[in-house]
């Protein structure tokens, strides 16, 4: 079977992605179970999107054991920044500067988050001279 093209999450795959990098390793009903706590949604649906998460290369599955362990195949860093590519390209026309600049004037940062931004900007600033 030819595997999807489309290998970026979907909101309902980065929902069972988030429990997983919390979690680490796990069943489809204890995913389910996390899921269900916050949401309407039904096992089979979640093992369904689960199987077809493991075709797209997002999940891995251990099916040497029984029940059947899923876990990611990527880091969520390598995640957020395969979805910031797609994000930057698409509406900021590959312009960091711009992504920034509306991230920054959309919400309110922390104290620390600010620190951390400007430390980063020094921290290019030094690499680029």
């Amino acid at each position: 079977m030819a595997t999807p093209r489309n290998k970026r999450p979907t909101d309902a795959e980065l929902e069972i992605l988030r429990v997983l990098w919390a979690r680490g390793p796990s069943t489809v009903r204890e995913v389910f179970r996390v899921l269900a706590a916050k949401r309407d949604i039904g096992y089979t649906t979640a093992l369904k999107l689960m199987q077809i998460m493991t075709e797209k290369g997002l999940l891995r599955r251990d099916e040497k054991v029984r029940p059947q362990v899923y876990q990611v195949a990527r880091s969520e860093g390598h995640t957020q920044r395969q979805l910031l590519r797609h994000l930057l390209d698409r509406a900021f026309s590959g312009s960091p500067g711009n992504l920034v600049l509306q991230a920054l004037s959309t919400k309110k940062t922390t104290a620390q988050e600010r620190r951390r931004i400007r430390e980063l900007l020094d921290e290019l600033e030094r690499d680029s001279t």
